[in-house]
């Protein structure tokens, strides 16, 4: 919410999935990017411990995703950009999940993405864990900022499964490439938003300015792209996988 707040103006946040219910852990609506409107979603995990439940500290259930999939689908409707922020250990995995389909909302969510017709930027701010994150993720382009990391699980379940040793986190961590480094020369990710020089933090409000500046200009960049193109250089983005 705070760099929703920072970067855009007249936000407005919508809630529900029109199935079920709503899910704090994720928050999305419209807004204005530099007089551009847009549609902003991003996962919430909270500043302090009651936050932190009410969020389920920032796990979706399947109506988060199923919200995200109702303003993606609304976005593409009235031509505006999306634009998601994404930290979250992954999505909620208790039987209610199970039971309210979370594996087929995360599904119906790589689909959408991979089919809308409007400019998307997917960019990591804290966490992104597995398909919890992947399921925001499939932009035109996917950023960064400098200490965030991106993988398939945790280390501490990598080293569990592979080694039966989750004390080799570390181990793990460097054999995963997790890292926006690791994933820039990958070609996973497209740009990296510094958050240090020369090993000193810059200042928030820096960080923000130039991230506002830089999707301003990206997305502007993309609409110039017929939505036949926007589609095609998105998917062809992840193939190459």
């Amino acid at each position: 919410m705070e760099m929703i707040e920072t970067i855009c103006d007249d936000f407005v946040e919508f809630h529900g999935d029109r199935r079920f219910g709503d899910d704090p852990a994720i928050v999305g609506g419209i807004a204005s990017l530099d007089g551009m409107p847009i549609t902003v979603i991003g996962t919430q995990k909270g500043h302090d411990v009651s936050e932190n439940i009410y969020r389920n500290f920032g796990s979706p259930h399947p109506e988060g995703y199923r919200k995200a999939i109702r303003l993606m689908k609304q976005a593409e409707k009235f031509d505006r950009p999306i634009v998601t922020f994404i930290n979250t250990s992954g999505a909620f995995c208790d039987v209610d999940s199970e039971d309210r389909g979370i594996g087929e909302a995360i599904a119906e969510s790589l689909l959408v993405m991979s089919q809308l017709t409007v400019p998307f930027i997917s960019i990591f701010i804290g966490e992104g864990g597995s398909g919890g994150a992947l399921a925001l993720a499939m932009g035109n382009e996917v950023w960064m900022l400098e200490k965030t990391m991106y993988s398939v699980l945790s280390p501490e379940g990598f080293a569990s499964i592979l080694w039966k040793d989750a004390s080799r986190s570390d181990e793990a961590a460097s054999v995963m490439k997790l890292t926006p480094n690791d994933l820039f020369k990958l070609d996973i990710i497209d740009k990296i938003i510094m958050e240090s020089r020369r090993k000193i933090d810059r200042k928030t409000e820096d960080v923000m300015d130039e991230l506002k500046k830089e999707l301003t200009v990206k997305l502007k960049e993309l609409k110039q792209l017929t939505p036949e193109e926007l589609v095609e250089q998105r998917q062809k983005r992840f193939r190459k996988y």
